[in-house]
């Protein structure tokens, strides 16, 4: 049917539009409307010609013709086999039928070869299954790809956020920030904003901390409470001159490595031993200004890795900080420190009974003695584990043998604190700084402990180590 459709197209001959002759050419046709329908020309079947296009009338056949011509532009003959037989003209090409069934099946063709050249089009001509299934595999992949990439995208944004590298603004930023939500809320008067405000600028201009999160007298607290008798403490090992120093609207969420250094440092500016390394120090920085120290570390040559991480900028961030940062600013302060890794549980249930045992020996070399309470001269040790870190101000030894370590916990707030300092402070309120081996599980630690000064010179060669340095694992 498709052959004999076409084949009527391509070598159908032109009609007279005025009775059944048909003609090799339109000029012949011109020749046989002029001498078979001169004007006024008989109207077919009694009526006057009709165009069989549009049904219009004319008054002759040439008439008729000038209408085709100009309105059609073509010349179309009437159906055989007789006058007045409607005519099915294909919308898509110059095919006229005198069946609409078979104007149907020929429009049908029409419509397959379109549907086909699309198909064509698309895949880029003719392509075996083979082909076609590997191109659209190969776009299903770039589109995997593509969102692949966005998600990797939003995630490390996540992180920078969740670490504070995301350019949001650091502890002054914040602190402002925080403030004015607190006086939107109620929970600040306007007059101590502006206090507050006129404080923190002062502090930070001169780089100094201003106090307002510190509690002292903790440790010598601590002493006169185990002075008295403790029934379970066999004996205590204490670091001295420790000041707690607790996260603030600044640097809540993000500070407690800076809390910590302040901790350590705290003990460090009493102990005769590291006056020489501390003398350009005599106050405790604010964060701000241990993030630029920490910045300068970076600029002697310690911890390029560490360094790049950071992208070699931490002053103005609320970027967090680990062990390998307070060991290189403490190296780059000329105090002989190390950093041990307790990379897994050496204990049941995932405890680390290691750790324990190092700090006790960190603390003494000589469990014997007379003295309950041993105020020693070690300094405090930094303990980071994922996603905090504290400070082991000292360890108990209890009368059953087994440890427990007393931790400043740089979440805790003053208040909190400052129940130590009471007369009557009992095992109720110590529960904030004792840690039995049940109580830390997570699955790795890095403590930094520092134990003496370096000279000139071993800062040199610790500053060349730190260029490939790994820490030290506990088996």
């Amino acid at each position: 049917m498709r052959r004999h459709l076409l084949r009527a197209h391509q070598e159908r001959e032109p009609r007279c539009p005025l009775c059944p002759f048909s003609a090799p050419g339109y000029d012949e046709l011109r020749g046989h409307v002029d001498s078979a329908h001169p004007e006024p020309g008989p109207a077919p079947a009694g009526g006057r010609p009709q165009c069989p296009f549009c049904g219009e009338t004319g008054a002759s056949g040439r008439q008729v013709e000038a209408h085709l011509r100009s309105r059609h532009g073509r010349l179309l003959g009437p159906p055989a086999p007789g006058n007045g037989q409607q005519l099915y003209e294909c919308p898509m090409c110059d095919l006229v039928c005198a069946n609409c069934q078979i104007l149907q099946e020929h429009v049908d063709l029409h419509l397959e070869e379109h549907r086909f050249s699309e198909v064509d089009i698309n895949v880029g001509g003719n392509l075996s299954d083979l082909e076609l299934a590997q191109q659209l595999q190969n776009e299903e992949d770039r589109q995997q790809g593509l969102e692949e990439a966005r998600q990797e995208r939003e995630e490390f944004q996540k992180l920078q956020r969740q670490y504070g590298l995301d350019s949001s603004g650091g502890y002054k930023q914040q602190s402002l920030k925080n403030m004015e939500r607190e006086v939107a809320r109620g929970r600040m008067p306007p007059s101590e904003y502006h206090k507050r405000k006129a404080d923190m600028m002062e502090s930070l201009a001169f780089g100094v901390d201003d106090g307002k999160t510190k509690t002292s007298g903790v440790i010598e607290a601590l002493c006169r409470y185990y002075q008295n008798e403790i029934k379970d403490v066999r004996r205590v090992w204490l670091s001295t001159g420790v000041d707690h120093f607790h996260s603030s609207l600044g640097d809540r969420g993000w500070g407690c490595g800076y809390r910590n250094f302040q901790m350590l440092l705290s003990s460090l500016l009493q102990n005769g031993m590291y006056n020489d390394c501390l003398r350009d120090i005599t106050l405790i920085p604010c964060i701000p200004k241990i993030q630029s120290m920490i910045e300068d570390a970076w600029k002697e040559g310690f911890d390029p890795q560490g360094a790049s991480h950071f992208c070699n900028r931490l002053h103005g961030t609320k970027a967090w900080i680990g062990a390998c940062e307070i060991y290189s600013l403490l190296t780059s302060l000329r105090l002989k420190c190390q950093i041990i890794d307790f990379h897994k549980s050496t204990g049941p249930l995932g405890t680390h009974p290691r750790l324990f045992e190092w700090v006790l020996s960190y603390y003494s070399s000589n469990r014997e003695g007379s003295t309950k309470v041993v105020c020693t001269p070690k300094p405090p040790i930094y303990m980071q584990h994922q996603g905090h870190s504290r400070t082991i101000v000292g360890i108990e030894e209890r009368k059953n043998r087994t440890l427990c370590l007393l931790i400043f916990d740089p979440g805790c707030p003053s208040h909190e604190m400052q129940k130590l300092l009471k007369q009557s402070s009992d095992d109720t309120s110590l529960k904030l700084l004792r840690k039995f081996v049940g109580s830390l599980k997570d699955k790795q630690y890095q403590i930094v402990a520092i134990d003496g000064e370096l000279s000139p010179e071993e800062k040199v060669a610790r500053c060349q180590a730190s260029q490939v340095f790994t820490a030290e694992r506990i088996p």
